[in-house]
């Protein structure tokens, strides 16, 4: 029987169990992956923990994750574009991807080139399409600068990339420790923490365009402060900030779909898009994967490998 991630309750990541579950069945228009890769997140952390029952309310016993790569096992009825054997990048929206086999939609799947590898296409769709949609968001183009807090990230190290393919001057925010992977690629680090705005202001003497907070705790408001315009900034955390400021909530629904994962995987295979992955774990040891997660340190992705 196959292995799959799941809990059974609300909790921290002792309710996290590896356990045999049936072989999935397959509908209409499906096809079920065995899954070589599957990143982690750290919405679903807050799923577990039932922060977003409200939203999301989990159907217990639940899984969890959303990324995922890996071989085509079988084949469902109507489903012509796709064979057994062929390699795929994709993702599910039923908290199931950590896991040996998923049962996949054929329409969220497009095919791995041989040059983005496995860790990668199995992180790709979250943090691809979250960064898509915010460097969309915020209109980010030539002449623009723009301010990416939370910039050595899972979303944050593709948003400030796709910032600079739009043609953007983009300053990142982190730690000194991922300065130089930023200056690699073409950012302006700048260090986080007391005394960011003074140093935003010196790293861009002409202002500020535009900002995305991957991070929550208060960026909005330095935007704000900095002069950006409200429809020119982007926050996928601070949700009670945007409501009380007006500011936009853009995330991974407005470019979730194959298109623009297949957009992002062509980036990665052509050597155009790094996906740093910070560390992978054999599926036994996702209480460790979500630990490393929960530091908030990371650069990068974390991946499950089943």
């Amino acid at each position: 029987m196959p292995l799959a991630v799941q809990f059974d309750e609300y909790g921290e990541l002792d309710v996290l169990q590896v356990r045999q579950v049936a072989r999935p069945e397959l509908g209409r228009g499906e096809v079920l992956v065995r899954v070589r890769a599957a990143g982690i997140n750290p919405g679903e952390n807050a799923i577990r923990i039932g922060a977003l029952h409200d939203l999301w309310p989990a159907t217990f016993p639940s899984g969890e994750g959303s990324d995922l790569a890996g071989i085509l096992e079988e084949v469902g009825p109507d489903v012509p574009t796709w064979s057994v054997g062929d390699e795929v990048i994709g993702w599910v929206d039923t908290r199931a991807s950590h896991a040996e086999l998923v049962v996949v939609p054929a329409e969220h799947l497009v095919r791995r080139d041989p040059d983005v590898p496995w860790e990668v296409g199995g992180a790709l769709f979250v943090a691809g399409a979250t960064a898509h949609a915010t460097v969309h968001a915020v209109a980010a183009g030539p002449g623009d600068t723009v301010v990416v807090a939370g910039a050595a990230g899972g979303v944050g190290s593709l948003a400030v990339q796709l910032a600079r393919q739009a043609g953007a001057t983009v300053i990142g925010l982190a730690s000194e420790a991922n300065h130089p992977w930023l200056a690699g690629h073409g950012v302006t680090p700048v260090t986080y923490g007391d005394g960011v705005a003074d140093r935003i202001r010196t790293a861009a003497p002409g202002g500020v365009d535009a900002f995305i907070d991957l991070f929550g705790g208060g960026y909005v408001d330095l935007a704000l402060e900095l002069g950006v315009a409200k429809d020119r900034i982007d926050t996928i955390i601070d949700r009670a900030a945007a409501a009380r400021t007006g500011v936009k909530v853009a995330g991974l629904a407005e470019s979730a779909t194959a298109e623009v994962l297949g957009e992002l995987a062509k980036l990665v295979a052509a050597g155009d898009l790094e996906v740093p992955i910070a560390a992978s774990y054999p599926l036994a040891e996702v209480r460790a994967a979500y630990q490393e997660l929960m530091r908030r340190h990371t650069r990068g992705k974390i991946v499950l490998l089943p």
